[in-house]
């Protein structure tokens, strides 16, 4: 497991409750409220991700979703927001500012 897994792991178990993050009533902006015994652990988002042809570079949990770091396979810089549980791809900025 690469390094910044391995940080990005001890901090999502040393803080449960950055995984609930969110509005009042526990959802999020994407309205994902599941439980955090039901997410997908970091290296199956990251196989995932990579299966998919990303290459990650840093997983981190932001608003009660995985947010992703990395590269596409054309090479080109990516930030996206993963469904916790799906592993399904929310939402995608790439470094030229383009959603998809």
């Amino acid at each position: 497991m690469n390094k910044t897994l391995a940080i990005a792991l001890l901090a999502l178990a040393a803080s449960p409750s950055l995984a609930m993050a969110g509005d009042d009533d526990g959802r999020n902006r994407w309205g994902i409220d599941a439980p955090r015994d039901q997410w997908m652990s970091l290296a199956d988002v990251t196989a995932k991700m990579e299966a998919a042809g990303y290459t990650i570079r840093e997983i981190e949990i932001d608003d009660g979703v995985y947010e992703v770091e990395g590269r596409d396979a054309n090479g080109v810089r990516i930030e996206a927001d993963v469904h916790p549980v799906t592993g399904e791809i929310l939402r995608r900025d790439d470094t030229r500012g383009k959603r998809g």
